[in-house]
């Protein structure tokens, strides 16, 4: 590609970003990266699905690792994230050169970080039982936090590769690399826990292949000049201030992924004298919840490049726009969800461990609480992003610690001593509806002060 191409190709991107109708941009964004989602939390389920077939102590097991998971991911999404914040807006701005810089810095720090990740493998066992391993779960957990470990600098990597595609506005590519990975990974548990009877190390290492699977796929279109931007690793920022930048803006995502694995594994202790059946239970419908609400994730990541775009522009009006139709359709989505979950809360946790009642018993419930968030779940979720997305870093961070830190531990750690497991069951929803509260006056704030249709807005929170 000439340098003519090139200029010419990130111009009919700026065109498109900045002109085309809101609702069609940010409709045809979400689109592939709320399919993305799905394949992913589809193929984190599919090892839940064929796990369970090895029985209750598996099951469990790979609740405990989800743990180790989330904190690999709240690395990749928390310099993936603040890397596509960052570049979205110097894309608005027309300042590719910036946006390159960012781009590679990002690719680069978060390699390493899941480099030093490896360090887990070191004292596996005393690692798993701190994330809430029963003694009968640990060796299976062991196996399959193994695997997951190894994987842990491709894994973060890809997360940032993934989030330059999308900041740029090309969803489609994001969406190829992962759900070619996604799908892989699914067959994969089938043939190495069906067919080759590899147990819980079978499922790991179908998940590891698969994500090395996305890397690649998504490096490529790097490589062959696929994208707007470039990722050329002799120009990586030698400034210790770009990358404090790049983790500050990431920070509200390593916030809400740690506090995940914190809230997974505060989950895990307090269900853990109930019992492998109990944790088993919880761990799918846990997983289910996931699901549903990586749907919601992926239409706020469709609309966040459209915000970032628009906002380096100072086309305010659009990014209030976009954020609208996003929780449009995420309230939607929600609404109906939320039904689905409620009426058929038994059937669902069925497909998982048929004909265990008292699985299905203690699933279900979980899963009629849960539903009773979910159509305020994408408000709250979109609230988070649009300050994340436009660089407010203070309170983007304080409303992704709401959901699993600021409500919830306080919550599992009062509610089981008064309600039991019912209390444990209801944690997440009730940390839910909490976080919707809080969210309504920032939503308010932030229309008000900090996107102005025709003045410049206010910078006091922005990094």
């Amino acid at each position: 590609m000439t340098n003519f191409d090139a200029v010419q190709k990130e111009k009919k991107e700026y065109e498109r970003m900045t002109k085309s109708p809101v609702f069609g941009l940010v409709l045809r964004l979400s689109i592939p990266t709320t399919f993305s989602m799905l394949i992913t939390s589809i193929y984190n389920i599919a090892d839940t699905f064929f796990v369970s077939s090895l029985g209750n102590s598996a099951t469990s097991a790979v609740g405990v690792v989800f743990s180790i998971q989330s904190i690999i991911q709240a690395v990749g999404y928390g310099f993936g994230m603040g890397t596509q914040s960052l570049i979205s807006r110097k894309l608005g701005e027309q300042k590719t050169d910036e946006a390159n810089l960012y781009g590679t810095s990002g690719f680069i720090a978060a390699f390493l970080m899941g480099c030093f990740m490896l360090l887990g493998l070191i004292n596996l066992p005393s690692l798993m039982r701190i994330f809430g391993s029963t003694s009968t779960a640990l060796p299976y957990a062991c196996d399959y936090g193994f695997w997951v470990l190894i994987s842990a600098p491709l894994f973060c990597s890809s997360f940032v590769l993934n989030n330059i595609l999308r900041a740029e506005g090309k969803a489609m590519y994001s969406m190829v690399g992962l759900c070619s990975g996604g799908v892989v990974n699914i067959g994969l548990d089938a043939l190495f826990i069906l067919g080759l009877h590899m147990g819980v190390a079978g499922a790991a290492i179908a998940t590891m292949i698969s994500q090395c699977l996305s890397f690649f796929i998504l490096l490529s279109f790097f490589i062959f000049k696929r994208s707007i931007v470039r990722i050329n690793i002799f120009k990586t920022s030698r400034k210790i201030g770009d990358y404090v930048k790049i983790f500050c803006v990431g920070l509200p995502t390593v916030f809400r992924q740690s506090l995940g694995s914190v809230a997974t594994t505060l989950l895990n202790r307090a269900v853990r004298p109930f019992g492998d059946v109990a944790m088993s239970a919880v761990s799918i419908a846990n997983k289910i919840y996931i699901l549903l609400r990586s749907m919601l994730i992926g239409v706020g990541q469709g609309f966040q490049p459209v915000a970032g775009y628009n906002y380096g522009a100072r086309l305010y009006d659009r990014v209030r726009e976009a954020f609208d139709c996003a929780v449009v359709l995420g309230t939607v989505y929600g609404v109906v969800a939320a039904a689905i979950l409620y009426m058929l809360s038994g059937q669902i946790m069925g497909i998982f461990r048929a004909g265990d009642a008292e699985v299905i018993a203690i699933g279900g419930k979980m899963l009629r609480f849960l539903s009773l968030a979910l159509p305020l779940l994408g408000y709250s979720t979109f609230v988070n992003q649009l300050y994340q997305c436009l660089g407010f870093v203070a309170p983007a961070t304080f409303l992704a610690s709401c959901r699993q830190g600021i409500f919830f531990i306080p919550l599992i750690v009062v509610l089981p001593s008064y309600l039991g497991l019912t209390g444990i069951l209801a944690t997440q929803a009730i940390s839910d509806l909490l976080t919707f509260v809080v969210s309504v006056p920032f939503h308010i704030l932030m229309f008000k002060q900090y996107l102005p249709l025709t003045l410049m807005p206010k910078t006091s929170l922005r990094t």
